[in-house]
C-alpha cells in the first residue's frame, strides 16, 4: 500500500510546527502564570487525546465561551487538530446571542471558563438543545473539569490530523443589522492566514504581544504569528487604560492590536504622559474609523508605531496602512485604510457589479484565499454575498491614483438627505477636528422632508465647553449645508457593540422613536 502524501500545512500543522521550534521559551504569560512552548505543546496533546477518547466524530461542532486563557486557546487547538470544528463565543455577547449562536451551529460541545463565566455557562448547558456535553475549565457545579480530565488522560503528543475539506471555524458576524452569520472556513481556507499576516503586518522579529481584547476574535489572530516568530503572548482578560500602560512598560510589550475606542481611552489617561512606552514598536488598530484628529494626537504624543488594518468576519486582513504611511505631514492618509494585503485582490465596483473609475466610489469587493466559504445555513445570503466571484464586503469605498484605499461608508450607514449622498465617516471627521471632542457617532434618522437628516451624538473632552451649533457651523463650512447635522447631541458615551464597534443601530433607536418624535 502506497503512502498518501499530504500537499497541505494546516493551522494545527503550524502551530505544532512553532511550539516544538521553541520548546524552552514562554508561549503565553498571564497574571499569577506562564507556560511555556514545550508545555503549551503538551497540553494541547492531552486535550485532544481526551476528545478522541470521547469518541467524538469529524466536524462536530465545539462552542467555547472563555475570557482571555492559555489553556481556552489550547483546547480550541487541540479540536482542530482532531478534526472537530471551533466556535468562539464572544465575551461580551447577551445571553440570547450565545444561545442563537450554539443552537445555529448545532454545538454538541460547550467549553465554558468557570472562573469568568460559572453563571452563563450554567444558563447555556440548561437552556441548549443540542449540547449533548458541557466541558469546564476549573471546577463547576456543572459539566465536567476539562482541566482534570486532560491530565488523567495521560502524556499523548498532538497530531494534526485535519483535511484541507474539514470545517475548521465558524466565526459569527457582530449581527449589528439582524441576526449573526455564521462564516465558514475550511482548513484550506485558513492555511495561508498566519503568513499573510507576517507577510503584511510590521510585527516585531520577537513579538512580546499584549493580547487585551478577546482572543475569541481579531486580537487572537495574531497568537499564530507570535509564536511562529517565538515570541510571548502575554495575555489580559479586560481593557483598564492603567492596567495596559503598565503591562506595556513591565513586560516591555513592543506589539499591540487596539481598537480605535481602546486608543481614545488611553489618550484621555492622565497617565499617558508617564507612561513608559519606548519599548512599543507596532500598535495594530482596526475594526472602525479612527478619527484622523486623535490618530495624529497619537502619533505626537505615543510615537510613530500605528498601522491600521482593515478586515472583516468574512474575510482577513484585506488592507494593511503601514506605519511609514502615518504621517502628519500627509494628513489624506490618515483617512485611509493602505494598500491592498498581498494575496488580496480589491476592486471597487458599482450596483450592477462594473468596476468604477479611478477615485469614483463603490463597493469595496475582494477576492482572496482567505474568504469565507458560506454562510452557515443560509445559501441565500452567501450567493448575495459573493454573486460575481467577489466578496462584497458592504463597505462603501474608493481607490485614488496612487493605490491607496479610503472606507467612506457601510452602505447601511450611508445617509440620502435632500437627494445627496452623504457618508457619516466624512461628517465624524469634521466634527472630530475640534479640540472639544472626544468621540462621534453620525447617523441618519427618518425626515418626511430630507428622506433622512444627519444626526450627530457627540462625546466631549473633560472640561469642555463648545456649543452644538458652533460644532455644526464647523462641518457646515468644511463640508457644505447638505452634510451639517441637523441634529446634534451631547452625550456621556457611545453606546459599543461586543467587538467595540459604535452601535449605531442602538442610537438611531434612542433619538428616533417614530416618524415625526425625536427623544434624547
Amino acid at each position: 500500500m502506497s503512502a498518501t502524501i499530504r500537499l497541505f500545512a494546516s493551522l494545527c500543522d503550524q502551530t505544532l510546527t512553532a511550539l516544538g521550534r521553541y520548546p524552552s521559551r514562554t508561549a503565553f504569560v498571564w497574571s499569577g502564570g506562564a507556560l511555556t512552548y514545550r508545555g503549551t505543546y503538551e497540553l494541547i496533546g492531552r486535550m485532544q487525546h481526551l476528545f478522541f477518547r470521547l469518541g467524538l466524530k469529524p466536524g462536530t461542532r465545539v462552542a467555547l465561551l472563555s475570557a482571555n486563557r492559555a489553556d481556552a486557546w489550547c483546547a480550541a487547538v487541540a479540536a482542530q487538530c482532531a478534526r472537530l470544528s471551533t466556535l468562539w463565543l464572544h465575551p461580551m455577547a447577551s445571553l440570547q446571542d450565545h444561545l442563537f449562536q450554539v443552537e445555529d451551529a448545532e454545538a454538541e460541545i460547550l467549553i465554558v471558563d468557570a472562573a469568568t463565566f460559572r453563571e452563563r455557562g450554567g444558563q447555556l448547558a440548561a437552556a441548549s438543545s443540542c449540547t449533548k456535553a458541557v466541558l469546564t475549565l476549573g471546577p463547576a457545579d456543572y459539566g465536567r473539569n476539562l482541566l482534570d480530565l486532560a491530565e488523567d488522560a495521560g502524556q499523548s503528543s498532538p497530531r494534526a490530523l485535519a483535511e484541507p475539506g474539514d470545517i475548521a471555524t465558524i466565526n459569527y458576524t457582530g449581527g449589528t443589522t439582524g441576526k449573526a452569520k455564521g462564516a465558514v472556513r475550511k482548513h484550506a481556507n485558513m492555511g495561508g492566514y498566519a503568513s499573510s499576516i507576517l507577510a503584511n503586518f510590521e510585527i516585531p522579529e520577537r513579538p512580546r504581544y499584549l493580547a487585551v481584547g478577546p482572543i475569541s476574535h481579531v486580537t487572537g489572530s495574531n497568537i499564530l504569528p507570535t509564536l511562529i516568530r517565538g515570541g510571548t503572548v502575554y495575555l489580559q482578560s479586560r481593557f483598564e487604560p492603567p492596567m495596559v500602560l503598565d503591562a506595556i512598560a513591565r513586560e516591555h510589550i513592543n506589539f499591540a492590536l487596539l481598537v480605535p475606542t481602546m486608543i481614545y481611552r488611553l489618550l484621555d489617561e492622565p497617565a499617558l504622559e508617564r507612561a513608559a512606552l519606548k519599548s512599543l514598536e507596532l500598535v495594530l488598530y482596526g475594526a472602525s474609523a479612527m478619527s484622523p484628529a486623535r490618530l495624529t494626537e497619537c502619533l505626537e504624543r505615543v510615537g510613530p508605531v500605528f498601522s491600521q488594518l482593515y478586515g472583516q468576519t468574512e474575510c482577513y486582513p484585506i488592507s494593511v496602512l503601514r506605519r511609514g504611511d502615518h504621517d502628519p505631514l500627509k494628513p489624506e492618509l490618515l483617512s485611509s485604510c493602505g494598500f491592498p494585503a498581498t494575496g488580496c485582490q480589491v476592486r471597487i465596483l458599482d450596483e450592477v457589479g462594473h468596476e468604477v473609475d479611478t477615485g469614483q466610489e463603490g463597493e469595496i469587493c475582494v477576492r482572496s484565499p482567505g474568504v469565507l466559504l458560506e454562510y452557515w445555513k443560509q445559501p441565500d445570503l452567501t450567493a448575495e454575498a459573493l454573486k460575481g466571484g467577489w466578496l462584497h464586503t458592504g463597505d462603501v469605498g474608493r481607490i485614488d491614483d496612487r493605490g491607496y484605499m479610503f472606507i467612506l461608508d457601510r452602505k447601511k450607514d450611508m445617509i440620502v438627505s435632500g437627494g445627496f449622498n452623504i457618508f457619516s465617516r466624512e461628517v465624524e471627521d469634521a466634527l472630530g477636528e475640534h479640540p472639544d471632542v472626544a468621540r462621534v457617532a453620525v447617523f441618519g434618522i427618518p425626515d418626511e422632508r430630507w428622506g433622512e437628516s444627519v444626526t450627530a451624538a457627540v462625546v466631549l473632552r473633560d472640561g469642555a465647553d463648545v456649543q452644538a451649533e458652533d460644532l455644526i457651523a464647523r462641518v457646515k463650512a468644511r463640508k457644505g449645508s447638505a452634510h451639517a447635522p441637523k441634529q446634534l447631541y451631547f452625550v456621556q458615551e457611545l453606546p459599543l457593540t461586543a467587538v467595540g464597534k459604535v452601535d449605531k443601530k442602538q442610537l438611531r433607536a434612542k433619538f428616533w422613536s417614530g416618524r415625526d418624535r425625536m427623544v434624547g
